[in-house]
């Protein structure tokens, strides 16, 4: 049984957070950062990125780069407004009108699922290195007023990610539940929440460990991505009038506006004024075009002074639906990046006196909840009742196409309400049960959410039949309605888990593609990540050999070097003809070479130590000093004789010396350092003290002199 995490997955960016010892903790993803951005894309290679490596990608392929997509989930494409189709990729519709996302770069066409599946795997995956096990389930958060079809298509993108998505919870519930985790006394609050895409408003109770939503409201079509669109168009007017050009035909430059246009909101929260550079931002027949202009913090609410004023009717919803005033608040609760704009801050005072707490993190505080609600239901959480409510009004469809409401907006759930109806025409046996959901007074303009039929109906005039009708919705969400007939006992229902753009077949294929895209993906990466440890060794290996060399001279290390540089060609050559087993098998020979090399550098550092060891227990007792002895690690000294065993050199046996194969003793000429270094082969102690029996071998590696006597041996020893 694996893991459950929190998972905030939002419109601009993500977070995935756990319970470890009782205490909930935002988990970093694998760059090191607490948010990860909710974009995918497809580089050149056709490996996929997610995440910041997706980001950066973005203007150079913007038609492989997909973001924003939370905006599109569940959705039909006949829903979308003109402003939400104005992204730098390209969005299409099927023959069902649902939404597709086509990739040029690997010649595919996704759903909104598919998308938002990536991103959930990215964040499992994370979370899966930090804990050290496998996460098989998932609280996923939605925005308090998404309605059914997008909450089952936010479960369907979880199943397709691999994930048990145990609960679907309101982001303003889940923030609540950050928040009053501690708090212990009676608390009204209100949850301000808004993000990249959505904006949401809920009123909660607090009391001891009893978490109640009073009531909830909000715009799931409106957010930080619509002041950025402001900016936008601010820019590209600007740039129109000047230059004749509208940047946002072309796909970079629309790019590079968009990512502008966020940059700057970002600032104008900390200052008043902020520059907009952007070079080279298109191409003419005179030459390269930049873009550059200030923007004023005032400018910028003249922009958006008409989305300030739609935050003011779902706060002033909330609270009539709660029937509450605002001296009955005690605590504001902002979430989401956006609650970080000045002019937004100000509208929250305008409603309700007070300061908005600032004491939790608006980024991270939804995914905090959710991992609370994942240990409530893990039971590593307890003693925590939390009643949400239904956001949207569900009710079936009467007679004229008048929408019934069974379920309206805020009633708390788990919930369970019935009504009687009955024929609309005489002697009709059948009745067809059309659910949907909104708040609009007619059917036809509310979303549908199923239909099913009831037969078998005694017949008889209109009106006399009674047929019961049954809404039950349970903590998750999931509805199922039942019609039973009182007169016969028949009943018919169904379970209406969503109103979903995915057949159950879709989703099948879409969960054996992710897991193959996912294999796929990691055999890419094995493979970038084994030629990227080639490479790495062979430099090391060179590496090792110059710094070897150096120390010991060239005649020390000739025989590896031999091998070793073999090895690194033969490694060069089969990255290049992508050969994986003869890249496997000369890094393990090359890694052998460079310990056998490493072994013997580690012999001569230690019989080195050895002789200066002895060296300094003679000279302690003898008396003579270190410059005494003529083999040196500087070279010859200058002195006017030298002292060899029991004799004297003058200057000119010394020349007679240098003109010699010296490395008949030194195993080597000078380094480069001017040195003489020695082999191990050769004997490391000088001939003084080499003992007489040893004589023999030592004789060999003396230098000769030409006035020497080779059968005095006992004279010169």
């Amino acid at each position: 049984m694996g893991r459950v995490v929190g998972i905030d997955l939002g419109t601009t960016n993500s977070v995935v957070a756990v319970i470890e010892g009782g205490k909930p903790i935002v988990i970093a993803n694998a760059e090191g950062f607490r948010t990860t951005p909710s974009v995918v894309g497809f580089n050149k290679e056709g490996e996929l990125v997610v995440g910041q490596m997706a980001r950066r990608q973005a203007v150079l392929h913007p038609k492989n780069t997909f973001y924003g997509v939370k905006r599109f989930i569940g959705r039909k494409y006949s829903e979308l407004e003109p402003e939400s189709k104005r992204v730098a990729y390209t969005v299409r519709r099927d023959r069902s009108d649902n939404i597709k996302i086509p990739c040029p770069q690997i010649e595919k066409t996704f759903a909104p699922e598919e998308i938002s599946a990536r991103i959930l795997q990215k964040l499992a995956e994370d979370a899966e290195k930090y804990l050290g096990e496998a996460v098989t389930g998932a609280v996923i958060t939605v925005p308090a007023y998404f309605n059914d079809a997008q909450r089952q298509a936010t479960r369907d993108a979880g199943k397709i990610a691999g994930l048990d998505v145990k609960r679907i919870i309101n982001e303003p519930t889940a923030a609540a539940l950050a928040y009053g985790l501690e708090k212990r006394n009676y608390q009204t609050i209100l949850v301000f929440d808004i993000g990249g895409g959505t904006f949401d408003v809920s009123i909660l109770d607090i009391k001891d460990n009893l978490f109640e939503v009073r009531a909830t409201c909000g715009d799931s079509q409106l957010g930080g991505d619509d002041f950025d669109k402001r900016i936008v168009d601010w820019l590209a007017e600007q740039f129109l009038q000047q230059e004749g050009v509208d940047l946002r035909k072309e796909r970079q430059s629309l790019q590079r506006l968009m990512e502008a246009a966020e940059k700057a909101k970002i600032e104008l929260s900390g200052v008043k004024v902020t520059e907009i550079n952007l070079p080279f931002i298109t191409a003419t027949a005179e030459g390269p075009k930049h873009l550059e202009t200030r923007l004023t913090r005032s400018q910028f609410e003249d922009l958006c002074g008409d989305l300030v004023g739609r935050l003011r009717k779902p706060i002033k919803r909330a609270m009539s639906d709660a029937g509450i005033t605002p001296p009955e608040i005690d605590e504001v609760v902002l979430v989401g990046g956006s609650s970080r704009i000045p002019m937004v801050q100000q509208l929250v005072r305008s409603f309700i006196d007070i300061e908005p707490n600032k004491g939790v993190n608006p980024d991270e505080v939804v995914a905090v909840g959710a991992a609370i609600q994942a240990g409530m239901l893990g039971g590593e959480v307890k003693d925590i009742l939390l009643l949400d409510v239904t956001p949207i009004s569900i009710g079936l469809e009467t007679i004229g196409g008048i929408n019934k409401k069974l379920l309206p907006r805020n009633t708390t759930i788990p919930t369970r309400r019935s009504d009687v109806f009955s024929t609309g025409e005489n002697n009709q046996t059948m009745v067809e049960i059309h659910v949907v959901q909104g708040e609009r007074e007619m059917a036809r303009d509310n979303k549908s959410l199923g239909r099913f039929k009831l037969t078998g109906i005694p017949p008889a005039p209109r009106g006399v039949p009674q047929v019961q009708v049954s809404f039950d919705i349970d903590a998750n969400g999931i509805l199922q309605v039942t019609a039973r007939d009182r007169t016969t006992g028949r009943e018919q229902g169904i379970t209406i888990q969503g109103a979903s753009n995915l057949s159950d077949g879709e989703i099948e294929r879409m969960m054996r593609e992710a897991a193959q895209y996912a294999r796929e993906d990691r055999e890419k990466r094995e493979r970038v990540e084994k030629r990227n440890k080639a490479r790495a060794l062979v430099d090391k290996a060179q590496r090792t050999l110059k710094e070897v060399t150096l120390d010991f001279g060239s005649q020390f290390v000739s025989y590896h070097r031999r091998r070793i540089e073999a090895l690194c060609n033969e490694i060069t050559e089969s990255l290049r003809e992508n050969d994986e087993r003869a890249i496997d098998r000369a890094e393990s020979d090359l890694r052998d070479a460079l310990y056998e090399l490493n072994r013997e550098v580690k012999w001569q550092y230690e019989e080195d130590d050895e002789i200066d060891l002895f060296g300094a227990i003679k000279r302690t007792f003898t008396g003579e000093r270190e410059e005494d002895y003529w083999p040196s690690n500087s070279g010859y000294r200058e002195r006017e004789d030298y002292r060899y065993g029991g004799g004297y050199y003058d200057n000119e046996d010394r020349r007679d010396y240098e003109t010699r194969d010296d490395r008949d003793y030194y195993g080597d000429r000078r380094n480069s350092r001017g040195d003489y270094s020695r082999s191990s082969r050769y004997d490391d102690y000088p001939p003084e003290q080499s003992s007489r029996r040893g004589r023999t071998s030592n004789r060999n590696n003396i230098p000769r002199q030409n006035n020497w006597d080779e059968d005095d041996d006992d004279e010169w020893y």
